[in-house]
């Protein structure tokens, strides 16, 4: 005979078991919700459960026409990586699915689904461990795009814009635009890459520098292609792109440490592409700025470890903030020729946390690169610049190198130590290097081309629509 108290037990216990094996399958959070209407057509969909999931090494994921019911995109989670064309460009690998704390992002391909459609997704059973019922529901999308010719866009992670994705946005611009065109980005996370070859005249402004936010974990060993003179591995990507300007935002690659080349921005753009970035945050390790001609770039925060900014410029660098992030890492590697300037570093500060030491400002085989330049004027240098200072790769011969630097000073004002400098270095000094430090304080001299961004581009970028 059960007593009382032992029978209410056993029912506080199979209650608690009720629950605890029913949880998993408790009805998540959707979006865009069940029934929604005016849906973005580039919306990921997102799956918010009570804990973080997993994803399971099997099961299947299917958007389907909700007329027709024939299958639009289908997704194998146990296939790992897809493949895609990202700007026009082929060959772009991306994870269909991707699960951070306690949701579940689904990425269909780029232009899977279209306007004025209905759509059924069906996220099977086996596809998170420890569901057993499948997560179904619909959705419609907006009846149409903006009008043609539209030069002002908005991207609202939120469905509450014309787009959900930048690169959404991106691709409704014609190929070949010239027509000066916004697109600005509403506060929130986008997680995907960006691609833009042979559009111009592109502005993308950010509502908050610190809120609206682009990121991917993208790198060379994830995506090592490279098609149409495009590499693969950046979050945001430009070619061929006139005219382009970048403003009050975040770009940030998520790549571990030691995870390969992983470049946050990479603009491979001509000695006249006028780019322009302004009030600007990129975060990576390896390799987090990469620009191969024409930019100016002032009041921007680039982080890095080695080689965190790169490339063949020109670049004008004004009121920027270089923060290294690893003793004895490396700031820059610039191989322009002789054809035009490197990179030239205005009122910029070079540091690192505390316990970061011995970093260099910049580093450079002459033997391929004998014409790299690297120059600092009225710079502020932290305790992680070493006292070298620049470093030299399998020669010490380099006639033609220009490492210079005029009135490093620390955060105090006061003149850096520069008697343990590479022997090839330069210290300019006044009145004898009065014309030289004129020049390369001077944007229109070192990007050449005519070209002075500086007057236009001296107001601060509107953070707003």
């Amino acid at each position: 005979m059960i007593g009382p108290l032992a029978r209410n037990s056993i029912s506080l216990l199979i209650a608690l078991f009720f629950v605890l094996s029913t949880r998993a399958d408790a009805a998540p959070a959707l979006f865009p919700a069940d029934g929604a209407a005016n849906v973005c057509p580039d919306a990921p969909l997102e799956i918010t459960f009570d804990s973080p999931p997993k994803l399971s090494h099997s099961g299947i994921i299917v958007v389907a026409d909700g007329t027709s019911h024939a299958a639009v995109t289908t997704i194998d989670v146990g296939a790992g990586p897809a493949t895609q064309p990202i700007g026009g460009v082929p060959n772009f690998k991306y994870l269909p699915v991707i699960v951070s704390g306690k949701s579940a992002t689904i990425y269909p391909p780029n232009h899977a689904l279209e306007y004025n459609t209905a759509y059924t997704v069906t996220v099977g059973a086996r596809v998170f461990q420890g569901r057993d019922t499948p997560i179904t529901w619909q959705f419609t999308t907006k009846s149409a795009p903006p009008a043609a010719g539209t030069t002002k866009l908005t991207v609202a992670a939120d469905d509450s814009a014309d787009f959900c994705t930048v690169q959404g946005a991106v691709d409704f611009v014609p190929d070949g635009n010239t027509a000066p065109t916004t697109i600005f980005i509403r506060n929130g996370v986008y997680t995907g890459l960006v691609c833009v070859v042979n559009k111009n005249a592109l502005t993308f402004n950010g509502e908050d520098r610190k809120q609206a936010i682009i990121e991917y974990a993208n790198n060379a060993r994830f995506n090592p292609a490279s098609d149409q003179g495009v590499y693969h591995r950046g979050v945001f990507l430009a070619r061929n792109c006139a005219d382009l300007t970048l403003s009050n935002l975040t770009i940030r690659d998520t790549t571990p440490r030691g995870g390969s080349q992983a470049e946050a921005i990479i603009l491979n753009g001509s000695p006249d592409a006028h780019a322009i970035l302004t009030d600007v945050d990129l975060y990576s390790f390896q390799d987090t700025l990469q620009i191969n001609g024409q930019a100016y770039l002032r009041d921007c925060y680039i982080e890095g470890d080695v080689d965190f900014m790169w490339g063949t410029g020109p670049c004008f660098f004004e009121n920027c903030h270089c923060h290294g992030t690893r003793s004895k890492g490396y700031y820059t590697q610039i191989r322009n020729t002789n054809a035009n300037h490197g990179y030239v570093y205005d009122h910029c500060t070079f540091d690192g946390p505390p316990g970061v030491t011995g970093m260099f400002l910049s580093r450079i085989d002459p033997s391929r690169f004998p014409y790299s330049e690297v120059v600092l004027i009225d710079c502020v240098l932290g305790k992680s610049v070493g006292p070298a200072g620049w470093l030299l790769n399998k020669s010490k011969e380099a006639p033609h190198i220009h490492f210079w630097e005029y009135n490093s000073h620390d955060a105090d004002g006061h003149p850096i130590d520069a008697s343990r400098r590479l022997g090839v270095s330069r210290q300019l000094t006044l009145p004898e290097d009065a014309e030289s430090v004129s020049h390369y304080r001077d944007p229109g001299w070192v990007l050449g081309g005519g070209w002075n961004p500086a007057p236009a581009s001296a107001e601060s970028p509107a953070g707003r629509e």
